[in-house]
């Protein structure tokens, strides 16, 4: 990070605890040895020696992904950036859909066969804003349904997602699920559908928006697979991901 990224985020990051043994690791360097790792795609016994040892960024990696820290300073750093665009902090328009990522061995129960991509793995149903934001993610066995994933998604949204008025997704989600969202949601799902006829790539309008975040996350290696045990961890990163492409939209010099 440089120092600007760093004065946006210091600021939103859990403060030391006026207990027990005082923080001697700089958390600076632990957040940059995170970033090393999304953007490399290294294990993390792999760590060069110039950040601190592996074990001390796993632990804050850990603590941050259970106590919810990863989603809330990507929640602030979205709001920031929609403000930035001249948007008002809550999106009123939405893009749904899935993205099927292939898998490293993990135990059993948390990867499955995704018979439309005939891929092994894991899917990751992101919800994102007409920028290409991230809102929501919910990481899945391949195995689950684009609609049982986006019945999942919707249910835990967060304040931030009340005004919602509207969802675009594609024709996978087409059936009980729309009147589903109607009746117990202040939004609604809008499939945008393939022109019949057509042959071969079609751009599709306000699909692509969505498409493109997941473009965005491919520039991170550890993300190409879904190498994570927990599904939990997998989120995390993606959350970080994208944090690291808010701070540099927020700082571009």
């Amino acid at each position: 990070m440089t120092d600007s990224q760093w004065d946006i985020i210091q600021e939103i990051l859990p403060p030391t605890k006026s207990q027990g043994r005082p923080r001697s690791l700089d958390v600076r360097q632990v957040i940059n040895a995170i970033l090393y790792i999304v953007v490399g795609g290294i294990q993390w016994r792999m760590l060069p020696k110039e950040y601190p040892k592996w074990q001390s960024v796993y632990y804050y990696f850990r603590l941050w992904r259970d106590d919810g820290t990863w989603q809330r300073l990507h929640d602030t750093l979205r709001a920031e950036v929609r403000r930035q665009d001249g948007r008002h902090k809550h999106p009123m328009v939405g893009s749904l859909d899935s993205q099927t990522v292939k898998i490293g061995t993990t135990p059993a129960g948390v990867r499955g066969f995704d018979g439309g991509k005939l891929i092994t793995g894991r899917k990751r149903h992101n919800l994102v804003d007409t920028c290409g934001l991230l809102l929501a993610v919910l990481v899945t066995s391949a195995a689950v349904q684009d609609r049982d994933g986006a019945r999942q998604l919707l249910q835990n949204l967060a304040g931030f997602c009340k005004k919602l008025r509207l969802i675009w997704v594609d024709g996978g989600y087409r059936g009980p699920l729309v009147d589903w969202v109607a009746n117990k949601f202040s939004f609604r799902l809008q499939p945008v559908l393939r022109p019949k006829g057509e042959k071969g790539f079609v751009l599709l309008a306000r699909r692509w928006v969505v498409e493109r975040t997941f473009a965005w996350l491919g520039y991170h290696r550890r993300l190409s697979k879904d190498f994570e045990r927990l599904p939990q961890s997998s989120e995390a990163f993606i959350y970080i991901a994208k944090t690291r492409l808010m701070l540099r939209r927020l700082t571009p010099h």
